[in-house]
């Protein structure tokens, strides 16, 4: 999931409590609307014969309990009465909002598995899904996932360094796995935790790992924490134009990945400071190296006055 400023949050698969919460939410509501509309309709039908009141009848229970919550998920991209109330969504697999046809497979689907079988297969079908999917998500590609997260739990992400940003704009990462972002996801939320050393030992490990996956190795002279920094801000530039339709405004782009005319390698800035951007969230580098392709003098090579405390200093 994204938020609209373009974060991606790593949100848990909704599991089967918060599901069947949800659902008993929605079914009240859907009966409370088909009993007041069915009362109403008694009323208004009573000088027709019996057959017609049973069709009548028929009509306003697929129109009611079947054809409204299709209705409310197709409007609201997946949020229903009741998992708003629980804080889920129903998202389509690659993470986008869902369509009609999608709410449309899933109705028809918990008619079988939730309404004629008192939701006992949707239950079994919940419980054996990896992901808590019941039959309607599976044949209609979708998953219901936990949309708000508390505050405490959303870690601050750095964005990488200005002469890194928008650098891999035209990497593939469709080989990398989710457990390798979740990795470098939380390593990037709690570097500031870590001893030192062994910090940059598990920045160096990951940003081996991406590399390898990507075949985008760490620029010299860079950072291996603002490499992975700059790949995940990548991440989220895609999945926010996958989400939204477009990419949020700066971040550097494809004009960022691009160098100089010729092949050259791009002429990159003196280090500066960001909106945003913490000042000791990464190593300082010597970009007059990096540019020339020569080997940064790592921190600990460093005069401990001058070098500053970043959490990431390499094993002596």
């Amino acid at each position: 999931m994204v938020t609209g400023e373009a974060v991606a949050l790593e949100l848990r698969p909704a599991r089967l409590p918060s599901r069947a919460l949800a659902v008993l939410l929605d079914l009240v509501a859907g009966m409370a609307v088909y009993v007041v509309v069915t009362i109403a309709l008694v009323a208004a039908t009573a000088s027709l014969d019996e057959a017609a009141r049973a069709a009548i009848s028929i009509a306003l229970f697929v129109l009611v309990l079947v054809g409204g919550p299709i209705l409310v998920e197709t409007l609201s991209h997946g949020r229903s009465l009741g998992k708003t109330a629980c804080g889920l969504r129903v998202v389509r697999d690659d993470g986008g909002p869902i369509r009609f046809r999608h709410a449309l497979v899933r109705g028809l689907i918990g008619v079988i598995e939730i309404l004629m079988t008192f939701g006992v297969v949707a239950c079994v079908a919940s419980l054996v899904s990896a992901r808590g999917r019941r039959l309607g998500d599976v044949f209609a590609g979708t998953l219901v996932v936990r949309e708000r997260v508390p505050a405490g739990q959303a870690g601050f992400v750095p964005p990488p360094p200005p002469w890194l940003a928008g650098r891999f704009s035209g990497l593939d990462l469709s080989a990398v796995p989710d457990g390798l972002w979740l990795a470098v996801r939380q390593y990037l939320t709690r570097m500031g935790q870590l001893d030192p050393r062994v910090g940059w030992s598990m920045a160096e490990r990951l940003a081996a790992d991406l590399a390898e996956r990507t075949g985008a190795p760490v620029p010299p002279g860079a950072p291996p924490a603002a490499y992975l920094a700059a790949v995940v801000q990548e991440r989220q530039v895609r999945e926010a134009r996958r989400a939204f339709g477009h990419g949020p405004a700066g971040g550097g782009g494809a004009a960022g990945a691009a160098g100089p005319a010729g092949g050259a390698p791009p002429s990159y800035p003196a280090a500066t400071v960001a909106p945003g951007v913490r000042p000791a969230a990464y190593p300082s580098v010597d970009q007059g190296a990096a540019v020339r392709g020569e080997r940064a003098v790592p921190p600990q090579e460093e005069s401990s006055a001058d070098r500053p405390s970043t959490g990431f200093a390499p094993p002596a």
